[in-house]
């Protein structure tokens, strides 16, 4: 995530990152430079243990069996993240890796489960699942080498190919931003909603200044795994003044 100081570009696709003043003009090329080496933190343990709780009923098991995204390797594996009440604090177990500059979180009970090195995929039918999966391909088709193949493989919606074509073409300008600007870290959450094929999260971002501001994501439950949907027109994020009312939750 880029500093919201400066409105986005007219031409530049339209994200719910990259909408509204959240980016720097044309800083989301480079809005963040992956870097050898993880470094990983771990999260606050107090919170709803993700490896125990009400399992999910064996027909949902069978409508929605485990696989893989179109033309990723290797087929998912099995979680042990069951649990379907939404937390009401930071879920346990989970640890915090930089994708570049962004912390992003994962958890072994509620995924990804498999990672390479720009898809991160396979997560638990759970919200705690749903909660990774968004905090993840936010980050992920932004700053991944190969967005391209995030996009396309953990996104959906009406709006994904627009934003495809836009990025595309406004990567082919100059841009003029030199540093990609500054990275927004999250910093809490809520839900929305939550039903097992569809969830609503609303994530708050903090930026170096100590200004936060609050997206709000949809992830739907598509061929065994949660993905990112990309709606034709894309709801600005709104500044937030404190956390209170959500979830602290964050790995920097």
């Amino acid at each position: 995530m880029s500093d919201p100081g400066t409105r986005a570009a007219a031409d530049e696709p339209r994200s719910p990152w990259l909408r509204g003043g959240f980016v720097l003009a044309a800083a989301f090329i480079g809005f963040v430079t992956v870097v050898a080496g993880a470094v990983v933190f771990t999260s606050d343990t107090s919170g709803p243990d993700t490896g125990a709780g009400t399992p999910r009923p064996p027909a949902d098991r069978a409508a929605a069996p485990s696989s893989s995204p179109p033309g990723a390797d290797g087929p998912c594996p099995e979680l042990a993240d069951t649990r379907q009440d939404v937390p009401t604090a930071a879920p346990r177990g989970v640890t915090w890796t930089l994708f570049g500059a962004v912390a992003v979180p994962s958890s072994g009970a509620s995924g990804p489960a498999v990672t390479g090195k720009d898809v991160a995929h396979c997560y638990a039918r759970t919200p705690v699942g749903a909660l990774l999966a968004t905090s993840q391909i936010s980050v992920r088709y932004l700053a991944a080498d190969d967005w391209r193949k995030v996009t396309r493989l953990q996104m959906v919606g009406a709006g994904r190919d627009a934003y495809i074509a836009g990025r595309t073409s406004a990567e082919k300008k100059p841009s003029t931003d030199r540093d990609g600007g500054a990275h927004g870290q999250i910093a809490g959450f809520r839900f929305v909603t939550y039903e097992e094929s569809t969830s609503v999260i609303q994530t708050v971002w903090r930026f170096p200044d100590g200004r936060m501001q609050a997206a709000t994501t949809t992830v739907l439950w598509r061929d065994g795994d949660w993905r990112l949907e990309y709606p034709a027109a894309p709801v600005a994020p709104i500044p937030v003044g404190s956390l209170a009312g959500y979830i602290q939750w964050g790995g920097v």
